[in-house]
């Protein structure tokens, strides 16, 4: 454990219960402050991991007010940071509101010193698991930058775009809208040798098309009513850097031709003008269409589909990750709580079990609009299935999931099913496969209902 974890901050005005605070929890790094101002400061200087506080601090230690607001700062200050609440012995309403706040624990005064010590040690214990979780979310989370995933798959994706950024190859993100293709398409550029030139994007769908012609490629003066000036398009813009052309599967005909040519020749001219004008920029496209059907049905050249397509990455929907709708829900609740100075607001477990139950047909965009409209809708330090809003059919069920002997008993009986059906019923076969006795399969068979010629 760092100095850092070992810090316990005890803001307490009476100097004779604050040195006999200081001899009790001898075994801590112990600072003290007497007031809402020094103990910011001291926040600020040692960043402590727990904080013992009393309610009634100066200028008015009668009144409640100003421990509360001491509460409030440092939880925006340090969300992480645990905090036990000392009250007097019949001030249990506002012990309940602190923790109601974010606060770790409460004690009536006088306390015994033995207990709160104890208490002290679970929150420094608390306190280190959680840093530990937060370290170990962002090891396993895809190296790609600002990509967040512990999903084996998206992270065999994440490795394979830190190997192609630094090959010059065009790269086709396929995938359904909302799946962070735009993360991975930055993620890629700033693993690349242009990441210190610009990463220029343009979404091929949100365009009219009579516009998207002069946005990828520019015009000259003159070239149309409303040119007034020469301006550079998105082609030439992105020139040394990487063009990213979203919903690439919109594309019109007419400028399918255009780009293939200048992926072909790595030249484009401008609307109006007559002059080739060569540009070296990095390609990455992406679209929600299935490319290949868009062929078929005479939508999308296949020449072109080929000059995008060098190297393809399909990345799958969040409900086939692994995990990873809970460990972004837990990243945006972070993000958005700072911004709405809700520092201390967590995850309820039901709120966790719904997350993992919903099917996120609108992928990680619609798990980010989720959480920020939850953060804003929580009433206190919180977040429950029912802020989430979201339409689950059973979330008791999904939490009996997490039972590791649910688990078990449902591979157990999906294995014994499949082994049965592959050896046509025959028990001494499927146990030979199975790798237990013959008596041990009629047992499992038995627990799991199923005759012998199934």
């Amino acid at each position: 454990m760092t100095d850092k974890q070992r810090t316990l901050l005890i803001v307490e005005d009476d100097l004779a219960l604050q040195k006999q605070m200081r001899w009790a929890f001898d075994g801590f790094e112990a600072v003290v402050a007497e007031d809402r101002e020094s103990a910011i400061a001291q926040m600020r200087r040692y960043e402590p991991a727990v904080v013992t506080m009393d309610l009634g601090l100066p200028p008015h230690p009668d009144d409640v007010s100003e421990g509360f607001a001491l509460l409030s700062e440092i939880l925006v200050l340090a969300p992480e940071t645990k905090i036990v609440v000392l009250t007097g012995q019949h001030d249990r309403e506002n012990a309940v509101r602190a923790v109601g706040m974010g606060a770790y624990d409460f004690f009536s005064k006088p306390f015994e010193p033995e207990l709160l010590t104890l208490t002290i040690e679970r929150a420094f214990r608390l306190y280190d698991l959680q840093a530990e979780n937060r370290r170990l979310q962002e090891s396993r989370a895809g190296s790609v930058t600002g990509f967040i995933t512990r999903d084996a798959n998206m992270q065999k994706i994440c490795n394979t775009v830190e190997r192609v950024a630094l090959a010059s190859v065009t790269v086709a993100l396929l995938g359904d809208s909302g799946t962070g293709k735009e993360v991975l398409a930055r993620g890629l550029h700033q693993l690349s040798p242009r990441a210190a030139e610009r990463f220029v994007a343009i979404n091929c769908a949100a365009i009219p098309e009579n516009l998207l012609e002069s946005e990828l490629f520019g015009y000259e003066k003159g070239a149309f009513t409303g040119a007034a000036r020469q301006t550079l398009g998105k082609i030439e813009t992105a020139h040394k850097g990487t063009l990213f052309l979203d919903e690439i599967g919109d594309l019109p005909m007419a400028l399918q031709a255009k780009l293939l040519r200048f992926l072909q020749e790595r030249v484009i001219e401008r609307l109006g003008g007559r002059q080739e004008i060569p540009v070296d920029v990095r390609v990455v496209c992406a679209t929600h269409r299935d490319l290949k059907t868009q062929i078929q049905a005479g939508l999308f050249r296949e020449d072109l589909y080929y000059r995008l397509a060098e190297i393809v990455l399909t990345i799958p929907p969040l409900r086939d990750r692994q995990g990873d709708a809970v460990l972004l829900a837990h990243h945006f609740v972070r993000q958005f709580a700072q911004g709405n100075r809700r520092g201390s607001i967590q995850l309820g477990e039901d709120a966790i079990a719904a997350i993992e139950a919903y099917s996120w047909p609108g992928n990680v965009r619609e798990l980010e609009n989720c959480l920020k409209r939850a953060i804003i809708m929580a009433d206190g330090n919180r977040i429950t299935a029912e802020d989430l809003g979201l339409d689950v059919d059973d979330n008791d069920e999904a939490l009996e999931y997490l039972n590791l002997r649910r688990v078990r008993e449902t591979a157990e009986r999906q294995a014994v099913v499949r082994v049965l059906a592959r050896t046509n019923g025959n028990v001494a076969r499927a146990a030979e496969v199975l790798g237990v006795s013959r008596p041990s399969l009629y047992d499992l068979m038995s627990r799991f209902g199923l005759k012998k010629d199934n």
